[in-house]
């Protein structure tokens, strides 16, 4: 009435698609069903509760393959490809915050142990800090020899 038109809700991740194309699930290498990046994860209840489960979530290796950053804390999308204990491979997206330190140590290829969540496989992981390095020599050998035979 008097003029006023009906506007499209825009969803959230087209309008992260808009602002960083090189963000959108296309680019990250996920597909369309990824829920996307969040602009600020510190507001995003949604995803303040994946950061909660990740935590404590199942143990995996992932192979860095590139990163981008989003803004200047640093925080960064980290895109590994992931390979977990049970023979599963995926492309896994972590948001982390990283020193510059640990950011300058980044390297194509580079293996780095995960968790994910088996029960939800959306694509997200992130960076197991507090993972026991002999489980993860010991993840890192059963997938090893599961390649070899």
């Amino acid at each position: 009435m008097f003029g006023s038109k009906k506007k499209k809700k825009t969803k959230l991740i087209d309008l992260m698609a808009q602002l960083r194309p090189d963000l959108s699930p296309e680019s990250l290498g996920v597909g369309p069903d990824f829920p996307g990046v969040a602009p600020n994860p510190l507001m995003s209840g949604a995803a303040m509760k994946r950061m909660a489960e990740l935590r404590t979530g199942a143990l995996a290796l992932g192979v860095l393959v590139d990163w981008r950053e989003v803004n200047s804390n640093p925080r960064v999308v980290l895109m590994l490809d992931v390979e977990t204990a049970d023979g599963l491979s995926f492309r896994g997206i972590a948001d982390e915050s990283l020193t510059i330190t640990e950011l300058t140590r980044l390297v194509p290829g580079q293996t780095l142990p995960v968790r994910y969540r088996p029960a939800v496989m959306d694509h997200y992981v992130a960076l197991a800090r507090d993972a026991d390095p002999a489980h993860v020599r010991q993840l890192s050998d059963m997938i090893a020899s599961r390649k070899r035979t």
